[in-house]
């Protein structure tokens, strides 16, 4: 057997790691407003000059606009996205960060009356028509508005998204959990499952610096106002929608008529979802991308292939056609061999040896 020797490590320089923190960067202005609907108040962040066309963006269940998208939109290699849009961060009624206990007498409005107030916060800015990205249950309502005001959306970026009724085993672990949250407890129970709805398995054991971040904030949610958002999630209702490839009759079937582009991670617990989703979903007008080495959140795990993605999505539609990746593209693309070409540099420098 051949001997074993000690190897010591001399060149391996061991650092700690930056503790992540959902406080807005230094350089980055947020404005926020608070828009009257019928349905509640619905908190907006607005990031970028209102001048330029607009990005409107709503969260999934148990998030905000800060742990749901500021990383994501912070992220250096959007900054150069973001000098020609403006971003909308829409917050679910009682969402928002810090906010109080809502009213005991309040009703919390349905899927489709929060996607009617985004028309009312749409109108109260004054944006015609606008690209819409949401997560989770804010895809299922950004949806909802593409089916029903298909002139005011330009496109729809959806992440997680799912178009069904709840089923059983979802109805009865959110079931328990809104009853614990209405409780104003925030339980063993509740923080595991929220960490598998944002994450799924594969990301909790091989990501545990994200996973802390998420389980400290967990603590912060105002239970009772996630209770009732959970609620009028578990009682959506299906979108309705078919695929229909006739073209006589496609005009006159339910569907998203916009461009759309549905991510969704690998290991994401959501996968079957948004597959089905897809399935539903105009062929012509969809794009569907599976994002490798990645579970259920993509805009944290994966920002680099994530905007990526979206930049050649917003390039397909006409915006920012110049505009180029920052990093070097092998990061993204596998290289590919090309066929043994001399460049004019390597003509002239050959023709003079």
């Amino acid at each position: 057997m051949e001997k074993l020797t000690n190897i010591e490590l001399t060149d391996i320089q061991c650092e700690e790691a930056k503790p992540r923190s959902f406080a807005v960067p230094s350089g980055i202005s947020l404005q926020s407003d608070d828009v009257e609907t019928s349905y509640g108040n619905i908190h907006v962040a607005i990031q970028g000059d209102r001048s330029k066309p607009a990005i409107f963006t709503f969260h999934d269940i148990g998030l905000n606009h800060t742990t749901c998208f500021q990383g994501f939109f912070n992220y250096p290699e959007m900054q150069p996205m973001m000098k020609h849009f403006c971003v909308y961060h829409l917050n679910a009624p009682g969402m928002e960060e810090g906010a109080m206990s809502l009213k005991p007498d309040f009703v919390y409005p349905t899927m489709d009356e929060l996607a009617e107030a985004v028309l009312t916060v749409a109108d109260h800015f004054g944006v015609k028509r606008f690209i819409g990205f949401g997560v989770g249950s804010g895809a299922n309502i950004l949806g909802r508005f593409a089916l029903t005001h298909p002139s005011r959306v330009d496109s729809l970026v959806l992440v997680n998204a799912t178009s069904t009724k709840p089923g059983w085993i979802e109805w009865g672990y959110q079931k328990m959990n809104s009853w614990y949250l209405w409780s104003g407890q925030i339980t063993n129970f509740t923080e595991e499952y929220l960490l598998w709805h944002w994450f799924g398995y594969k990301t909790r054991w091989d990501n545990h610096d994200l996973v802390m971040v998420y389980t400290d904030y967990v603590k912060s949610i105002n239970p009772q106002n996630l209770s009732l958002f959970i609620e009028s999630y578990l009682k959506r209702s299906d979108l309705n929608m078919l695929r229909e490839l006739d073209s006589i009759k496609k005009a006159t079937v339910r569907t998203v008529k916009c461009r759309t582009l549905m991510l969704v991670g690998d290991d994401s617990p959501h996968l079957d979802d948004v597959v089905d989703m897809n399935g539903r979903m105009n062929p012509e007008e969809t794009d569907f991308m599976k994002i490798s080495d990645c579970g259920g959140m993509p805009l944290e795990e994966q920002p680099g292939k994530v905007c990526e993605s979206f930049r050649l999505f917003l390039q397909g539609m006409g915006y920012i056609p110049t505009l180029r990746p920052t990093n070097k593209p092998s990061q993204y693309v596998t290289p590919v061999s090309r066929p043994n070409v001399l460049t004019k540099s390597e003509i002239s420098s050959q023709a003079v040896c």
